[in-house]
């Protein structure tokens, strides 16, 4: 499987930009270099969104190729003006002034290889590594192409041997030639033709001694061509066959495509314009399986591109509108069980995977579609799984399928159904008793929404407690739970499903924030995961007392903030007294243990309250504080929250409530306490820091000293 993840922008907008754009590699991960025609070289910083450094040609000069970066000796090579040479490093400002070289042919491109430095790709078709280049800038190039153009080029590694490969057209046929520099060999071919269709753009990648070129052409489809590198015939010209890889098409959509990159073996990366019948044209990105030809994601880019796309580091670089846009992405390893539907990791240990999809036999695995005759093979066909033996009509009634069994029972009364339900899950284990547990749920849940009196309440918990289930084979039991306010249900689904949708989770989060306390005190929680560090008891006025033992105090850097508080004498600094009660901070515990993807989570909780947004935010700090009191930043207690769960929630709050937060008078004093808490744990890391880098140069000296003398020496830390 396969997502898109959050985008920002790297560039804002320019003059320059457009196909005109090139971008490369830079000396470092986490670096780019960014090239544009005619004007400069920009260093980038990907994640701090910021260049590092500029360098541009003089009046009259043209960029003719894209600047690319020697990985060995960190230098930049570029070409304007087609043969003009030009290497410079970091502290060279002025390009000027930077090493120059004119060579005595036209330059198309310049690849940089991480193991094998650079080689020029030269317009006639002439191949030389660039240190060979330099011993004679002014070489004869060779002309290996006659009238045809390049339209696309790569560099490789084999054998420790650079490997170029480029693809060139000429009156309408398209040629590849593949040639190693150091060893002065040069092998051409002939694309096999397409009828009505030529290839628009190129990508290819290296394994087994094998070229895989993949191509796309105008007729919303993707080739791939393999070229091996080992030639025992010495033929002046072979035609390549090519194999139909994809086809961008979905649901009468079609992918007019413009861009190509292989991502893995699995996936691979079109940009283009998708266009269905009666709909106008939307430029998008996509990622698609080629594996199961499936399309896995797409994202919508109205502003337009420049139908340029590049690939580094699991981000996708592209202009959209007159910006430089970066997209994160990451595949996964394809699979069937991918492939039917993902499934989120769990962040609770001890909770069991799902269904083994390896020990279901192929009789077993049926998939049922929905039917309208009950209510029972009506939840039913939304598992996925399904335990229909193929000779059911022939066995006896203690031995039906589930589905047939939940057919019977649906008129049953209530004592029936659970009994007869019990008993099923009381069978031995099987490779599908899983599912048919699902099923099992299903079916009460259905029951409720049939009958609103009905909550089979203890049954419900005993299965979730006893059985591993997921939201998705159940996926009406909390929202019931939900709408009866079964409070205790919800704190154990969301400790154990890992794959609880994120507008579930919201939903939980809202609710157990504008519960009253009144209400929760009555209610049955767990409360293992709070008792080791609240001690909350409540008087006959319902006043909250608290006992705190080694309690931090918050006030640590009152100097960074000049901000006047108003306290009150009877109660202690938000940073050491719990702001809700136990029942409350049980439950908001179960919702930082759950699973979510930050992306689908935000839009929801930018629709919670203000108030409840500085409530939850008021637990957090007090979380985080402590946190903070022990060395380990570990909560005592059974399912406590993480430190790091702990500030990712806090992260996703602001994030979502920022503006809210920072005008609303009530907010002030918890975010000048988060500012003054923040800085002093910063403070004493840093000081860690000094402390770690001193303990490591004792130990560098340590090691340099001879191990046979002796000697008692005092470190002094300041």
């Amino acid at each position: 499987m396969a997502a898109l993840c959050e985008s920002f922008t790297l560039r804002g907008p320019g003059p320059g930009g457009g196909p005109g754009m090139s971008l490369e590699p830079g000396p470092g991960p986490d670096l780019v270099l960014l090239t544009e025609r005619g004007r400069a070289a920009t260093l980038f910083k990907i994640s701090d969104q910021k260049p590092l450094g500029c360098w541009s040609v003089k009046h009259g000069q043209v960029l003719t190729c894209p600047v690319v970066c020697n990985f060995e000796t960190h230098e930049y090579i570029a070409v304007h003006d087609d043969r003009v040479l030009r290497i410079w490093k970091n502290e060279d400002i002025n390009l000027d002034k930077a090493f120059k070289a004119t060579l005595s042919a036209d330059v198309h491109r310049i690849h940089s290889l991480p193991q094998g430095g650079p080689v020029v790709l030269f317009k006639g078709g002439g191949v030389r590594t660039l240190d060979v280049l330099l011993e004679a800038p002014q070489q004869e190039i060779e002309n290996i192409i006659s009238d045809e153009a390049i339209r696309w080029s790569g560099a490789f590694m084999e054998s420790q041997q650079p490997v170029v490969v480029f693809a060139t057209e000429k009156d309408g046929d398209f040629f590849v030639y593949v040639q190693k520099p150091k060893l002065d060999s040069v092998h051409k071919y002939r694309l096999e033709p397409e009828e009505s269709s030529k290839p628009l753009n190129f990508t290819a990648y290296l394994k087994n001694q094998t070229v895989t070129l993949l191509c796309l052409y105008s007729n919303d489809s993707v080739y791939q061509v393999l070229i091996p590198l080992q030639q025992d015939t010495e033929e002046e010209e072979q035609i390549l066959p090519k194999s139909l890889l994809l086809n961008l098409s979905v649901s009468g959509s079609v992918l007019k495509g413009a861009s190509l990159v292989v991502l893995d073996k699995d996936h691979v990366a079109v940009l283009g314009s998708l266009a269905a019948p009666d709909r106008e044209p939307k430029e998008c990105l996509t990622i698609w399986n080629t594996k199961f030809q499936t399309l896995q994601t797409s994202k919508e880019l109205p502003l337009g591109t420049s139908g340029q796309l590049w690939c580094y580091e699991e981000k996708f670089f592209l202009t959209h509108g007159k910006v430089l846009t970066v997209i994160m992405y990451k595949c996964e390893t394809s699979s069937l069980a991918a492939a039917v539907g993902k499934l989120k990791d769990s962040q609770t240990p001890g909770v069991s995977s799902f269904v083994n999809w390896d020990t279901l036999e192929g009789e077993d695995l049926v998939v049922s579609f929905q039917s309208q005759e009950s209510v029972a093979l009506k939840s039913e066909s939304r598992m996925n799984l399904r335990s229909r033996r193929s000779n059911v009509a022939k066995v006896q009634p203690e031995n039906f399928s589930v589905g047939q069994l939940l057919l019977n029972l649906k008129d049953a009364p209530t004592n029936v159904l659970e009994k007869e339900l019990k008993q099923l899950m009381s069978k031995t284990q099987t490779p599908d008793l899983q599912a048919a547990i699902g099923s099992v749920v299903t079916a009460l849940t259905n029951r409720c929404k049939a009958n609103p009196r009905y909550y089979p309440q203890s049954f419900l918990l005993q299965i979730v407690e006893t059985r591993d289930l997921s939201y998705s084979l159940c996926p009406d039991l909390m929202p019931i739970a939900l709408e009866k306010r079964d409070f205790y249900l919800l704190q154990i689904c969301l400790q154990r499903f890992p794959d609880i949708p994120e507008q579930m989770t919201y939903a939980c989060l809202k609710t157990f924030l504008s519960i009253s306390d009144a209400y929760l005190r009555m209610t049955d929680v767990d409360l293992d995961s709070v008792i080791c560090y609240i001690d909350v008891e409540f008087n006959n006025k319902g006043v909250k007392t608290e006992i705190v033992e080694n309690g931090f105090n918050a006030e640590l850097d009152q100097d960074t903030c000049d901000t006047k508080i108003p306290r009150q004498t009877h109660s202690k600094s938000d940073g050491e007294s719990c702001p809700i009660g136990p029942h409350r901070a049980a439950l908001l515990n179960a919702v930082l243990h759950s699973a979510y993807s930050e992306t689908f989570l935000l839009p929801h909780l930018k629709n919670l309250p203000a108030q409840q947004v500085i409530l939850f935010l008021r637990y957090l700090y007090y979380l985080y504080v402590k946190c903070s009191e022990k060395v380990n930043t570990t909560l005592p207690g059974v399912r406590s929250p993480t430190i790091n769960q702990i500030m990712d929630w806090m992260c996703l709050l602001l994030d979502a409530h920022f503006t809210v937060m920072v005008i609303l008078p009530e907010a002030r004093e918890l975010l000048s306490n988060l500012h003054k808490f923040v800085r002093a744990q910063v403070r004493f890391y840093s000081e860690l820091n000094k402390i770690e880098g001193s303990l490591r140069e004792l130990q560098r000296l340590n090691h340099l000293r001879d191990s046979q003398t002796y000697s008692i020496e005092v470190l002094e830390i300041i």
